[in-house]
């Protein structure tokens, strides 16, 4: 077992054991439990009552955070409407020369690929290589789709992405840890509320069996169900 550093047994000392709290107390615990120097991303980690074995019972979807990530996503359009793409703000735009600059550099100098349907097809090619990396567009995460602006709008104004893992978990960014106390709730909520909407229609009990929420290496806090 990995022993506990000084400011991690002093951020626990602050999180009452048992106690499950409200969005707004969540939040300010999260900031007093934050001890490393660095602006730590926040994120929100739910354990569901899903069988992911079924195909049925499983999450996949994207959230537009109100007040975004806090950080910059570089993005990579793949499109035949190049001049759209670059008027929207994508990082780096083309259609088959980007696709063949992935299969023969092994290049990922990106953080998210946004496809038009037309280019699907050649993209489809190097599942083995974007796959692995969560960086395969799909229609259900938002990132392929018609009118490519749209897209990358939506990823450059705070758009983020979930799935659950084999044991139903799902992580979820909510900001930065200097987000105004406000902001960093109000995205949380739309966490939340995200969550609870798309709930699988096969899942059977106890859908949200439990949420954390927690910083970079810092302890994780309970939200009371009843916020959610």
């Amino acid at each position: 077992m990995a022993k506990l550093t000084k400011n991690y047994k002093a951020s626990l000392e602050l999180i009452e054991a048992g106690k499950h709290y409200s969005i707004e107390e969540a939040v300010a615990l999260v900031k007093k439990t934050h001890k490393v120097k660095f602006d730590g991303t926040v994120k929100v980690s739910f354990n569901l009552g899903l069988d992911t074995r079924q195909a049925d019972q499983q999450l996949r979807g994207s959230i537009v955070l109100p007040h975004g990530t806090g950080k910059k996503v570089v993005v990579l359009a793949v499109t035949s409407r190049v001049d759209e793409a670059k008027a929207a703000g994508a990082d780096f735009v083309g259609g088959k020369d980007m696709i063949d600059k992935i299969k023969t550099e092994n290049w990922f100098g990106y953080d998210v690929i946004v496809a038009t349907p037309e280019m699907m097809g050649e993209l489809g090619k190097l599942g083995k290589l974007l796959g692995p990396k969560g960086l395969m567009p799909n229609p259900k995460s938002g990132t392929v789709g018609p009118d490519i602006a749209k897209l990358i709008h939506e990823i450059k104004a705070g758009k983020v992405e979930f799935r659950t893992d084999k044991e139903a978990n799902v992580h979820i960014k909510a900001g930065l840890v200097s987000f105004d106390d406000q902001k960093l709730a109000e995205n949380i909520k739309i966490i939340l509320d995200t969550i609870v909407r798309v709930k699988p229609a096969a899942a059977k009990g106890h859908y949200i069996k439990n949420v954390v929420v927690s910083s970079v290496m810092g302890p994780g806090i309970k939200l009371a169900v009843e916020a959610v």
